[in-house]
């Protein structure tokens, strides 16, 4: 019989298990890995076969499906013995394995002594290591990798073609004497060391005394400095106030500086190890400022590969800021010589090519749902099944941005690209982009899809591949992109209400979207309720001085606001309301209130406002009545002024302390959110609809997705949907777009 086996099967020892399992058995045969699949042929007892299978899969595959059919055009004297035949190419619909941490065996391999690994930094085997971020073609083979150049030393092959051992058929094998290395250099490039443990231990070293570095890993590299010396790296890096991730010795440190949920223990010690939102504790508020300054929160995550094991053996700390090394907006970086750019104190480079960037994953954790901020190493490739056929690409909106493939009844979403805004990161959704539809051999589409925003530079990356391919091409509104993707997430086809939060979408009212509610489908939506409308005093300037916004509101609500603007500039913002462009951005309330409560009055990084916002929304209660007002129509519209204009009202922002403040911020807030949720629920139980969804970055915002979930339960006969494994904000548009385009095309 031959079995054809699909999902994660190639990268993860899937076939030396095939190999193995066989072998127990009795059965002759061979398997091989065809692009698409793993075929395998049994001369007998295939129901057995299988069924072992599925019991001793690896720990990194996965099976989709199986399919079985007859093999009577293979003549099986040929294979008196079980065996493993080379790859051949085939279709490419087969999923790409993600980079993972190190495993428990390799780990304790690099810390025995009398292991020939011991202290080698690129220890790994078929359960563990990099994977999508090396791979240059499928199938995977070392060919076809950045390991190509390394070739197997007569140990390493030994281990390769023993089926009995643990890197049986690993493309990544690799050891002292055969792989790639590490090297240290200082600030002008100037080679230091090559033995490996002096490069970890030097490192250290000098990170110890103060140094700020940047250490090479898998898909990408990271700045490295200790916490005593973050306020030197904000102003190297050219970022005085975005939070730092930092990774952490081990779990039980993290465990000293902040409060962990069992979901958050279970994904930071998981093999994927991603950044994780964690809430800080207060004794520990003092080492973690200038960390996250401003924010209750901080993103932690654990050492995933043997070189940040190897430096940890040396460094004095708990734990490091490990930021992506790159220019501030553009991408990671992954050449040496480009590294050096960044002009930092030393460098620990390795000498094996990254094909691809992947970028950590960040997450943060509601309730048992995931909420996925960027989603990349580890998570990156993960195909979701869709019910068209047809190639569409979509190229998503302008920040955060992935680019989606769809082919044989599957989006395919890049790793996390960035802001598109700056060049370098546009040619790197480009090149992202190409090289998916490289793996999954594609050589035609049917429609590119973009967001409606006119001033996108998306819209021009869309038009290269249009051109490219003589194809279609589709615009889809960026908060309908928002629902159908949380639909697509949830499994759900039928019509949804949809709570789409989020700091800003171009809307076909020529106006700025962000506080909106959707009825929404995969065929069309339709927006029955929207945040009263704000100016933005300068358009994008108002975004970054969100004090224009308080500006504003004080003038609509005939109240004053505590902005600190000069005569002269009042004079020039009054002449500019009437003209300028409007809001319904709940993300501009939030910032508006931010600044009202002289808590952040200028963006220097996305969401920053807000954010820090946050820390008040979560400590305070209702202790102050915000009746929000909603004004009936085809579209509803809750009314946000009469909330400032009480808010001014209360006192001067300056003379309150924290709980006073926080106190008003989750009232106010509670207000807006309460009635737009009961503003949703009461469409959806007059239509008959079943489902209420939360989406975009607000959705983010620990507290607001709290009040709306408790708001919800209120009404019994809906349900709540949430998201899980799409990001919620704008790395999801670009799913959201093919899903849509794939529903109306057919």
């Amino acid at each position: 019989m031959r079995i054809l086996v699909y999902g994660v099967v190639q990268g993860v020892g899937f076939r030396p298990s095939v190999y193995n399992i066989a072998r127990s058995l009795g059965l002759t045969g061979y398997c091989r890995n065809n692009g698409s699949n793993v075929e395998i042929v049994l001369d007998k007892n295939h129901e057995l076969f299988i069924s072992s299978l599925r019991k001793g899969l690896p720990p990194l595959a996965s099976i989709e499906r199986i399919e079985v059919e007859d093999s009577d055009d293979v003549d099986m004297k040929k294979y008196p013995e079980f065996t493993i035949l080379l790859s051949q190419s085939g279709s490419r619909a087969s999923v790409i394995p993600a980079d993972t941490a190190l495993c428990d065996n390799c780990i304790r391999e690099l810390f025995s002594k009398d292991d020939r690994r011991y202290h080698y930094p690129f220890t790994n085997c078929t359960d563990c290591g990099a994977r999508y971020s090396l791979i240059a073609d499928v199938p995977y083979d070392r060919p076809k990798t950045s390991m190509a150049p390394f070739k197997m030393c007569k140990d390493c092959m030994t281990e390769y073609t023993n089926p009995g051992n643990r890197r049986f058929h690993a493309q990544t094998t690799a050891c002292p004497t055969c792989g790639p290395e590490f090297g240290l250099y200082d600030g002008d490039g100037t080679l230091l060391a090559t033995d490996q443990n002096r490069c970890f231990s030097e490192f250290a070293r000098r990170l110890n005394g103060g140094e700020i570095g940047v250490m090479k890993s898998w898909g990408g590299m990271h700045i490295c400095c200790g916490f005593d010396s973050i306020e030197r790296a904000r102003k190297l890096y050219g970022r005085p106030e975005k939070p730092f991730a930092v990774m952490m010795r081990d779990i039980s440190t993290v465990e000293k500086y902040a409060t962990l949920t069992e979901q958050e223990r279970r994904i930071l010690t998981s093999h994927k190890r991603p950044i994780v939102l964690v809430k800080k504790k207060e004794s520990a508020y003092g080492v973690l400022e200038d960390i996250s300054s401003g924010l209750d929160s901080v993103g932690v995550m654990l050492p995933y590969s043997p070189a940040h094991l190897l430096f940890f053996e040396h460094f004095d700390g708990d734990g490091i800021v490990a930021t992506s090394a790159n220019v501030p907006g553009e991408p990671i970086c992954i050449v040496n010589e480009e590294a050096f750019d960044l002009a930092l104190d030393l460098y620990l480079l390795h000498n094996r090519e990254i094909v691809q960037r992947v970028d950590d994953s960040v997450l943060r954790m509601f309730d048992d749902n995931t909420s996925f901020i960027r989603k990349s190493r580890s998570f990156v490739p993960d195909p979701i099944n869709i019910n068209y056929d047809e190639f569409i690409l979509s190229v998503g909106a302008e920040e955060n941005v992935t680019s989606s493939v769809s082919r044989s009844g599957k989006i395919f979403v890049s790793q996390y690209i960035g802001n598109t805004k700056h060049y370098d990161t546009l040619g790197f959704l480009e090149n992202a982009t190409d090289h998916m539809i490289e793996l999954l051999g594609i050589e035609k589409m049917d429609c590119v899809v973009r967001d409606m925003h006119p001033r996108y530079a998306t819209r021009r990356t869309a038009e290269l591949f249009r051109d490219r391919y003589d194809c279609d091409m589709m615009e889809v509104q960026h908060h309908w992109a928002h629902a159908a993707s949380l639909a697509l997430d949830n499994g759900i086809e039928d019509t949804m209400v949809v709570l789409t939060l989020d700091g800003s979408g171009y809307g076909p009212d020529g106006t700025i979207w962000g506080g909106e509610i959707l009825e929404s489908s995969f065929e069309s939506y339709r927006r029955i309720g929207r945040l009263e409308h704000i100016p933005l005093l300068g358009g994008d300037k108002a975004i970054k001085d969100v004090r224009r916004l308080v500006f504003a509101i004080g003038e609509l609500t005939g109240k004053e606001s505590n902005t600190n603007y000069s005569d002269k500039e009042k004079a020039v913002f009054r002449k500019m309301l009437g003209s300028s462009i409007l809001t319904s951005s709940s993300g501009r309330v939030l910032d508006a209130l931010s600044s009202y409560l002289d808590i952040c009055h200028y963006r220097s990084y996305d969401g920053e406002p807000a954010m820090k916002l946050e820390k008040y929304l979560a400590a305070g209660k209702e202790k102050f009545d915000f009746e929000v007002t909603v004004k009936k129509g085809d579209c509803a519209v809750i009314e946000t002024l009469p909330v400032f204009s009480k808010l001014f009202g209360m006192g001067e922002p300056s003379g309150m302390d924290f709980r006073e403040k926080s106190d008003l911020a989750h009232s106010a807030v509670s207000g807006i959110f309460r009635k737009m949720t009961r503003v949703a629920a009461e469409h959806a139980l007059r239509e008959g609809i079943e489902y209420v969804g939360l989406t975009g970055g607000v959705s983010y915002n620990v507290p607001i997705a709290m009040m709306i979930r408790d708001e919800m339960r209120k009404y019994p006969d809906l349900k709540l949907v949430m998201h899980d494994r799409i990001p919620n904000g704008d790395g999801g548009i670009s799913i959201g777009q093919n899903v849509i385009a794939g529903a109306i095309r057919n």
